[in-house]
């Protein structure tokens, strides 16, 4: 595995020990606003995973695209990801 995706894995399995977290905080009936930082926490976890994954992806099937036939499909693909990303 390589050194995005490591961090990725990372990036989310602390995400996902936030995301427990968080839900004891609700059933807990705790502050709202703690809540809610905890969730903006989350989220920039998760968006930091997409961000390696994403430069995984372009450092090596985009580029090995680019020179072979497919590279129009694998700019399309990476252009359909970042409008997600970017809404």
């Amino acid at each position: 595995m390589n050194e995005e995706k490591k961090k990725a894995t990372q990036s989310l399995k602390t995400a996902r020990g936030q995301i427990d977290g968080i839900i004891k905080m609700i059933e807990e009936g705790r502050y709202c606003m703690d809540v809610s930082n905890q969730i903006a926490a989350v989220s920039a976890l998760v968006r930091k995973s997409q961000v390696l994954i994403l430069k995984q992806h372009i450092e090596h099937c985009v580029t090995e695209a680019v020179m072979g036939d497919n590279r129009e499909e694998k700019m399309d693909e990476v252009m359909k990801v970042l409008e997600k990303v970017l809404k």
